[in-house]
């Protein structure tokens, strides 16, 4: 019970420093004109989004980012409220957040501008870091490699662990950014994954990446108090990239990982319509298997309103969430 409330805590204290941070932000943001680009091919109601500040990852990234190394400068006179492990899930945190900062830089402002980085650059750049992050989970942390539900003690993958850690970190930040494109839709699906992952850490004992999972949600609802509809910030890539690679490392960190598509059922029908629109496209030649890809897309051209597709996707993301706590901890 401690251990929750003083997750919970520093949830409410991430939130109200990331509303407090973001009234600078965004007039940073205006002043410097980082306003969101609109693709033509997006459906028309969002032309009026033109110009919204974008980058607001960095409200969720700042505070998670000084509470961690402020707690974790604590333990240096003895209070042991942050472990050394949740530096690994913050390093990548910072570091996909900085990659997604340069791509929503380059599309805002750069040479590319419209279009942002190249894909493979940026896929490059993604796989290499998870490389790192992944062997640093393996033989650094020693963390559980993958728990079978219904079995006791955690299976052993051996080499095939790093091509797995790979996949789900890359994925997981990949699959986030496809669900950022209608206001409130990817803040509201990652905390609740953060939520039911962090309450799976505290349940198993790891309480340092519990609570550093529970910061993280009390920062995106931060967040959300300037991105429900009508929006007044976007994530960007600074946001997505960051948060779903982070996401996929603290999964990895769990041992649960099996059960992480099913709690971030929405990002992976994201990324999975992304890659079907796009393969049944090349095979027909010109075919569409959706109005429109990323998922969330398509609803909307089917007549949903925008909020309808945000919260009924997000009921959708909180039942599978449920169950795949459930499955975790059977």
């Amino acid at each position: 019970m401690k251990d929750a409330s003083l997750a919970i805590t520093l949830s409410g204290l991430s939130f109200m420093l990331a509303v407090i941070w973001g009234g600078p932000l965004l007039r940073i943001l205006k002043h410097f004109k980082l306003g969101k680009q609109i693709r033509v091919e997006e459906p028309d109601r969002h032309l009026i989004k033109m110009g919204t500040p974008t980058m607001g990852g960095f409200m969720i990234i700042m505070p998670v980012a000084l509470l961690t190394i402020l707690l974790n400068a604590v333990s240096l006179i003895g209070l042991k409220v942050i472990g050394r492990s949740v530096m690994v899930p913050l390093i990548v945190m910072i570091g996909y957040g900085i990659l997604g900062a340069i791509d929503d830089w380059e599309g805002i402002r750069g040479v590319r501008k419209g279009s942002g980085m190249r894909a493979r650059t940026k896929f490059i750049f993604q796989v290499l870091f998870a490389l790192g992050i992944a062997v640093v989970l393996r033989y650094m942390l020693d963390v559980p490699q993958l728990y079978w539900p219904g079995r006791e003690g955690p299976l052993n993958l051996g080499v095939f662990y790093i091509p797995i850690a790979m996949f789900i970190i890359v994925g997981g930040s990949n699959a986030i950014n496809f669900t950022d494109g209608l206001d409130g839709l990817a803040g509201l699906i990652s905390a609740t994954a953060f939520i039911a992952i962090g309450g799976i850490a505290l349940a198993q004992g790891q309480v340092f990446l519990g609570r550093f999972c529970f910061t993280l949600v009390g920062a995106i609802f931060g967040f959300l108090w300037f991105n429900v509809h009508p929006a007044e910030l976007f994530m960007g890539d600074a946001g997505s990239l960051s948060l779903g690679a982070t996401l996929g490392v603290v999964a990895l960190m769990t041992g649960q990982w099996l059960v992480f598509g099913l709690i971030v059922i929405i990002p992976v029908s994201e990324a999975l319509s992304v890659v079907l629109q796009i393969l049944y496209f090349k095979i027909t030649k010109g075919k569409r298997i959706f109005l429109m890809a990323p998922l969330h897309y398509h609803f909307e051209l089917l007549g949903w309103s925008e909020t309808q597709v945000v919260q009924r996707f997000w009921l959708i993301s909180l039942v599978c969430a449920m169950l795949g706590v459930a499955i975790a901890l059977a």
